[in-house]
């Protein structure tokens, strides 16, 4: 196809402008709006703060639940779960019943983005910290040399050319892989940004990062500013080259702990057994995945499988009553207020306070596994996300603006500079 004269693109269910020149979407993990401005109050990110006196600044929101693969794959392609079925890091799998990773790529009913960009002959670079988001990002990618480069951080020593279109990364970047538990591997997803930028010139980039730092620092401490100076030198080279670049967040980050330290969490399996009996209901965490040192596999946000239909409304009543709970919704209403996939959540889904997290019983969560004080997300409290674009561009606020609006503001405010 000839893409030279092609000026818009169906995705999904919208136009998108062909951009002519390079866009760059960034999504920083855990980037509550606090962190950015805590750093700008030191004055430690210039180039973020000329993007937002100078280009456009506004604050998105994050889809429900506010968890890492939900919104990085709504980001990709620029639907909500509804969509691209996506709901979470973890489900009870409806043609089995059982409890699975949500990584697998026959979860995806949505093409992504980067898929439709190359079928116009677009180079796609995707850098992700974790490798859990590797596959989703790259599905149905024409993966190459010449076609689309796509690895993590964390297993970039094992990136091979039919798999990432990459090789030998490690010495490419003059960097070893980092541990999974640190800054360092968000810095080497900027790090391979960056060197893409300048040996290979993608077309449409996209850099996620970890939320290691946010889940271990508020957002004034000083290892947090460290890691958003370090983001915004990478992002003043990156800027060097011409293209359009939004920022954003997959969602934001609060404590949930108490003065001492110990984790706010409530059980709310060990009430349901207690209401109903042992085993009537089931309780669904899609925070879950393999890194429990950053949250325990507790955030603010559950959904609920009930045996019995009659239990849902006796148990919709009692946790209501819950003070930690601060929202309960029967499927249907999930469905329609966050748009989520009907198949893919319980009979009821429940948000908490912000300080709270919901867990499934005490027994279940280990919660010496915990390094530090809790901060997790998940809930309405961590929806509000920043939206930054390098150039001035007329956008609306949230609610009418969603992070995953970012590659269709990049594309269009691409064609205005």
């Amino acid at each position: 196809m000839n893409n030279k004269s092609l000026k818009n693109i169906q995705i999904n269910n919208r136009q998108y402008i062909v951009p002519e020149r390079p866009i760059v979407v960034i999504c920083i993990d855990g980037c509550d709006p606090d962190y950015l401005n805590a750093a700008l109050k030191v004055n430690c990110i210039p180039t973020i703060k000329h993007f937002i006196n100078d280009g456009t600044y506004r604050i998105a929101h994050s889809v429900i639940p506010s968890f890492t693969n939900p919104n990085n794959m709504s980001i990709a392609t620029g639907e909500p779960p509804l969509v691209h079925g996506i709901c979470g890091n973890y489900l009870l799998d409806p043609e089995n019943g059982e409890e699975v990773m949500m990584n697998d790529v026959k979860f995806l009913r949505a093409p992504t983005i980067f898929k439709k960009f190359q079928e116009i002959n677009k180079k796609i670079a995707i850098v992700t910290a974790k490798d859990k988001l590797r596959s989703l990002l790259g599905a149905e990618l024409k993966i190459g040399a010449n076609h689309a480069r796509c690895f993590s951080s964390e297993k970039a020593d094992q990136a091979n050319l039919i798999d990432n279109g990459i090789t030998d990364v490690e010495g490419w970047l003059g960097l070893d892989v980092p541990d999974v538990y640190s800054a360092e591997l968000s810095e080497f997803v900027f790090a391979s940004g960056l060197k893409l930028m300048e040996d290979w010139q993608p077309d449409i980039m996209y850099l996620t990062t970890t939320d290691y730092v946010q889940h271990k620092y508020s957002p004034e401490d000083k290892k947090a500013l460290e890691f958003y100076k370090m983001i915004d030198d990478y992002i003043s080279e990156i800027n060097e080259y011409e293209v359009t670049i939004v920022i954003t967040a997959d969602h934001g980050m609060k404590p949930k702990h108490k003065i001492g330290g110990e984790p706010e969490v409530i059980f709310i399996q060990d009430y349901l057994d207690d209401w109903l009996g042992n085993s009537k209901a089931k309780v669904i965490l899609p925070i879950t995945d393999p890194y429990v040192v950053h949250h325990g596999a507790l955030g603010s946000y559950a959904t609920i499988y009930f045996e019995n239909s009659n239990d849902i409304n006796i148990s919709r009543d009692k946790l209501f009553k819950l003070p930690e709970i601060e929202e309960v919704f029967t499927k249907q209403e999930a469905v329609e207020r966050f748009k989520l996939p009907s198949d893919r959540i319980g009979d009821l889904v429940i948000i908490s306070i912000e300080k709270m997290t919901i867990g499934k019983t005490a027994t279940y969560h280990n919660l010496e596994a915990l390094k530090e004080p809790l901060r997790s997300h998940g809930g309405l409290s961590e929806q509000l996300v920043p939206f930054i674009i390098n150039k001035p561009y007329e956008l609306p606020s949230a609610p009418y603006l969603y992070n995953y609006d970012a590659f269709y503001y990049a594309c269009a405010a691409s064609e205005k500079h």
